[in-house]
């Protein structure tokens, strides 16, 4: 019996030649990341364990993302902790304001993770690496700091589900409207402690940016980790960001899978979720008439310089409807530099938007955008829980760059080519 990708990974960092779903493993890590909310439970915990020093001080990433700009005391009070621990343990990969951006975009494109890698986060949405061919998974705070402290972790080698992606996806479809796609289809249990598996000829017409977002909503259908095969595209990403050595794993022709999806990707429809969980999905043309009164454009799962790109181009020499509140936040400094360096920047702000420094903000009802009762927000984040944004009574829609630029426009839940046919 065969091994999958994510198991072969997980068996060559535990020294084992042979690793099956189920089995407990400890493993070495290549990275350990924490954020302003996380790091600091994980300090308290790093204290209690009366070790000297961390494992490595290049094997941490801390970036001060959820809250900041600091967005009160608390926040500030989290990030000076944070900050002060930094600079004693001598971290070397810590970005705060001014180097910082939304950790799950920065790492990549830090090169601080390549294929082949095992690495673990405080935060959910870890799983977004999978896209370069690494295990990535998030773990709670005590996890962190036992990682921080040893360099290695416990594992259950999880089970996998193949998702087949095939055909060559339409104008305007992306890598979310397949996510979102996949979870309206398995339910957002559907993979639970699974590992996503994506495979197919259809990858070869995903760009880098599409895989980033799949693999970030991993979890919003319970999985442990979603990981992508290492092609031509991913290497050339790789050399691009990254000075360090990766390792290719391929599953075995007979490793195993608990199911087989097929997914046509031509036949695919700009996707919709509707409160108040993500697999709550419709296609643009089951939508209905639906008025908004904000639009967020940005997050871990769709803030990069592609998802930019799209949005600006929709968006360019139209008027933000009345009403709509349109908020616009790049993932990383970079990002935003190329924005502004491509135009979109402008593009945005004379369409009646604003454009924010890097920060998740809005996406976890942090600042910078937050719902009054009974509003709704077309939004490219990752969850739409109740809540999530802001009053319980508030709706967030979850949609694709190209979705929540054309609503921004029309005022409620649009698909961008009815832009095109006015």
């Amino acid at each position: 019996m065969g091994m999958t990708m994510t198991q072969k990974i997980l068996a060559v960092h535990a020294g084992l030649d042979k690793v099956e779903a189920g089995q407990l493993i400890e493993a070495d890590l290549d990275l350990v990341l924490g954020n302003d909310i996380t790091t600091p439970v994980a300090l308290k915990e790093l204290e209690k364990m009366d070790k000297e020093g961390v494992f490595d001080r290049e094997k941490i990433a801390l970036v001060m993302d959820h809250f900041t700009p600091n967005k009160d005391i608390k926040s500030a009070e989290n990030c000076k902790c944070v900050r002060e621990f930094a600079c004693r343990e001598k971290i070397k990969n810590y970005f705060d304001v001014g180097q910082m951006g939304i950790e799950h975009a920065l790492l990549p494109e830090k090169g601080l993770v390549v294929a082949g890698d095992v690495v673990i986060g405080a935060d959910s949405h870890t799983c977004t690496y999978g896209a370069l061919g690494a295990f990535s998974t998030g773990v709670g705070s005590t996890d962190m700091a036992a990682g921080m402290a040893t360099g290695k972790a416990w594992f259950k080698v999880p089970s996998a589900i193949k998702f087949v992606l095939k055909g060559k996806p339409a104008k305007y479809i992306s890598g979310k409207d397949i996510i979102l796609h996949i979870i309206g289809m398995i339910g957002v249990d559907g993979a639970l402690y699974k590992s996503m598996e994506f495979v197919g000829d259809g990858i070869s017409y995903l760009s880098m940016d599409d895989r980033f977002t799949i693999a970030n909503m991993a979890i919003e259908a319970g999985g442990k980790n979603g990981i992508f095969p290492v092609d031509g595209k991913a290497i050339r990403y790789m050399q691009e960001h990254s000075v360090r050595e990766f390792a290719i794993y391929e599953a075995d022709e007979d490793a195993v899978y608990d199911e087989v999806y097929e997914i046509d990707l031509s036949a695919m429809k700009p996707t919709v979720s509707f409160p108040h969980l993500p697999e709550n999905t419709k296609t643009i043309d089951q939508v209905g008439d639906i008025p908004i009164q904000q639009v967020v454009i940005g997050s871990c799962t769709n803030g990069r310089l592609e998802d930019l790109r799209i949005a600006a181009e929709i968006m360019k020499g139209h008027k933000v409807a009345p009403g709509v509140r349109v908020i616009v936040i790049p993932a990383t400094q970079q990002v935003y530099l190329d924005a502004i360096k491509e135009g979109y920047v402008q593009a945005f702000i004379e369409s009646g938007a604003i454009v924010s420094t890097p920060t998740c903000g809005p996406c976890l009802g942090g600042h910078m955008g937050i719902l009054a009762s009974g509003e709704r927000c077309v939004s490219t984040t990752n969850r739409n829980f109740v809540g999530r944004m802001g009053d319980v009574t508030s709706e967030i829609y979850l949609a694709s760059p190209a979705v929540a630029a054309a609503s921004a426009v029309t005022g409620k839940i649009s698909c961008p080519c009815e832009l095109e046919e006015a």
